[in-house]
């Protein structure tokens, strides 16, 4: 005969069953859920940091975003710069470290204390600030564990993506690292690519011989700083100095020796310049100078420095040689009257004066400072 009473505990047992079931199910899509919110996030950080059209995009970038998709505290970027290539090329470039503190650089990939070997493995663990000082030099308080995953190129070493929780248990040596991984070598992929592309835009905007910048950066250059003057309301200056007789100076030492002397004279007139101005050679003997924020009295003046600071010393060249080198140079300043006028046209009137005013200084006897009128 059938006894209802003792199916009763077996179906409460069913009934429990089902609804833990349902509670994992919901879990499992929860989880799910979260799992394709963050891969979406990462994804398209990843097509951010593809697109970075030059060095502080990318590494702006990963600074911003990285943080917020991973829920991190602390996110530094260490590169290898053996010579400070890197640093000199970008600053060049106009890149501004100071607003890139999490930035930081290396002379030699044994300084980032991953394991010798063709592959050294992502170290993570405890945070300690005398471990890992060098990487966070800036730690926000109560940083608990770190991930050091390095960066990759051709088993090459090229740097280090350091991450930092103040959750215990967010990096421990347990934890499985194929995912931060993966987008370490996303990031050093984009990172080798943006590198080396500054540096083939740094090689065309700069003089091979004086390692100066050449006439198509400033030409670039005046064009970007004749559109802020006019927003930002500041003067222009500009001059055009020419090395007095250097054909004779050819002739008398030789071109090698020549070379040497606009090389000298690139770094005299640097001497006297601002980081905020750009120098250039023009072309041959001809070098030139943007100086920002100076009107036509203030850039004489400079001027002038740099023609005594050529003049006054002799050029000590190989040898046991030594020879007097002299500069023209021709000032001219922005005509503020001349606002709504095209910027390309402001440009190339600004250069003729200059031009105008070195032909005579020339005239005059050279080794002189003439202002444009």
């Amino acid at each position: 005969m059938h006894q209802p009473d003792a199916v009763l505990p077996d179906l409460r047992n069913l009934v429990a069953e089902n609804e833990a079931l349902r509670a994992r199910i919901s879990h499992v899509m929860e989880q799910a859920q979260r799992n394709h919110e963050i891969m979406c996030r990462h994804q398209a950080f990843d097509l951010e940091i593809v697109g970075a059209a030059n060095f502080p995009q990318l590494v702006g970038t990963i600074f911003r975003l990285l943080p917020i998709i991973s829920d991190l505290d602390s996110v530094t970027l260490s590169l290898v710069d053996t010579d400070a290539d890197i640093y000199t090329v970008m600053h060049k470039l106009g890149v501004d470290f100071e607003s890139l503190p999490d930035l930081l650089f290396c002379e030699q990939a044994v300084e980032l204390g991953f394991d010798a070997g063709d592959r050294p493995r992502p170290r993570l663990g405890p945070y300690s600030r005398a471990e890992h000082g060098a990487m966070f030099p800036h730690p926000p308080e109560g940083l608990q564990s770190v991930a050091l995953v390095p960066l990759l190129r051709n088993k090459r070493l090229i740097g280090s993506l350091n991450l930092a929780s103040c959750d215990i248990e967010r990096f421990t040596p347990a934890l499985g690292t194929d995912f931060v991984e993966h987008m370490a070598s996303i990031i050093a992929i984009c990172l080798e690519n943006v590198i080396s592309n500054e540096m083939l835009k740094y090689i065309g905007l700069t003089d091979p011989l004086t390692g100066i910048y050449n006439r198509r950066y400033i030409d670039r250059r005046l064009i970007e700083e004749i559109a802020r003057a006019r927003r930002q309301d500041y003067q222009l200056s500009f001059m055009f100095i020419d090395v007095d007789h250097f054909k004779q100076v050819n002739d008398k030492v030789g071109h090698q020796a020549g070379d040497d002397v606009l090389r000298e004279v690139a770094a005299r007139i640097k001497m006297e310049l601002r980081l905020s101005d750009a120098l250039a050679r023009f072309g041959g003997e001809e070098f030139v100078v943007l100086l920002i924020n100076a009107d036509l009295r203030a850039a004489a003046l400079v001027a002038d420095r740099i023609r005594a600071g050529v003049a006054d010393k002799p050029f000590d060249l190989a040898g046991g040689q030594y020879l007097n080198v002299s500069v023209s140079i021709g000032v001219a300043a922005l005509d503020t009257d001349a606002r709504d006028h095209a910027i390309e046209g402001v440009a190339q009137q600004l250069v003729a004066s200059a031009d105008g005013a070195l032909y005579q200084a020339k005239e005059a006897g050279r080794n002189r400072v003439v202002m444009a009128q």
